[in-house]
């Protein structure tokens, strides 16, 4: 920043304009990713090292969530099903509960914990210690390699770990259903996808590629653009959790108005 820019008076305040400045920069970081993601060369090797970062590295600990929510939201549903003696409608409910909004929502919001901090530390502390400017020189292209490859990573795999999600709490239900109601797995899973259709299934994996778009770039932005040494790589990672946490409730609740709508036609 220059020295006139700095003496320059705000326009509304010194906040507000940081505010609008922030939002010019978001806007013309993602612009950026969609003109260098069709353009070559195209770093499939790095794309699939990061699929298997974000994907094969979290199935541990999606697969335990995923197991929790099931059984908890089963045992949570039955006392108010069992007022009107309607236990045996728990794996219909079950099933429109995960897929058309809990398993999303609860491997994204993992995934931006997870993963959204990991992406804003390491590009962080690449851009504190010089690295990115380093690429540069070396006639890389940092932002292809850096940000394209972990945004299109996100973006491919959050959908893949929200339908294994959706399993696993599944079976975590079918396994409370089971010791409880003694249904068997046939009659269980048979109920199951007499209850979901097949907008739900769709809105929920386009749901997922958006949910995963969001956690890599916020991630990506906030690492790109640190500053303040090893106190900005904090902040970056901290910054990239909450804002794509914030965006992916912001998101659920314009796709279910959207998706609600499209179900009322």
């Amino acid at each position: 920043m220059t020295e006139k820019a700095a003496d320059r008076k705000p326009l509304l305040s010194k906040k507000i304009d940081k505010f609008f400045t922030g939002l010019a920069d978001a806007w013309n970081f993602v612009r950026r990713f969609f003109k260098e993601v069709f353009m070559p060369p195209y770093e499939f090797k790095e794309v699939i090292h990061q699929c298997y970062r974000i994907g094969v590295e979290s199935l541990p600990l999606i697969s335990l969530t995923g197991f929790i929510v099931g059984i908890v939201f089963t045992n949570q549903s039955r006392p108010s099903l069992s007022e009107f003696g309607a236990t045996s409608w728990l794996p219909s409910l079950i099933s429109i509960a995960v897929v058309r909004a809990m398993g999303p929502l609860v491997t994204a919001l993992i995934a931006a914990g997870k993963v959204g901090s990991s992406i804003g530390a390491e590009i962080g502390s690449m851009k504190v210690t010089e690295q990115i400017d380093a690429m540069e020189v070396s006639a890389t292209n940092p932002f292809k390699f850096l940000v394209v490859t972990r945004v299109i990573a996100t973006t491919l795999m959050i959908p893949i770990l929200v339908m294994y999600t959706d399993f696993v709490a599944l079976m975590g239900s079918f396994l409370s259903v089971s010791a409880n109601e003694k249904v068997s797995m046939t009659t269980f899973f048979v109920q199951v996808f007499e209850s979901i259709s097949f907008l739900d299934i769709t809105s929920s994996v386009l749901k997922s590629l958006l949910f995963g778009f969001t956690i890599g770039i916020v991630g990506c932005y906030k690492g790109y653009n640190s500053s303040k040494g090893t106190e900005g790589v904090g902040r970056a990672a901290n910054a990239a959790v909450v804002m794509a946490m914030f965006l992916i409730f912001i998101e659920e609740l314009l796709v279910l108005q959207i998706v609600n709508a499209i179900r009322a036609f």
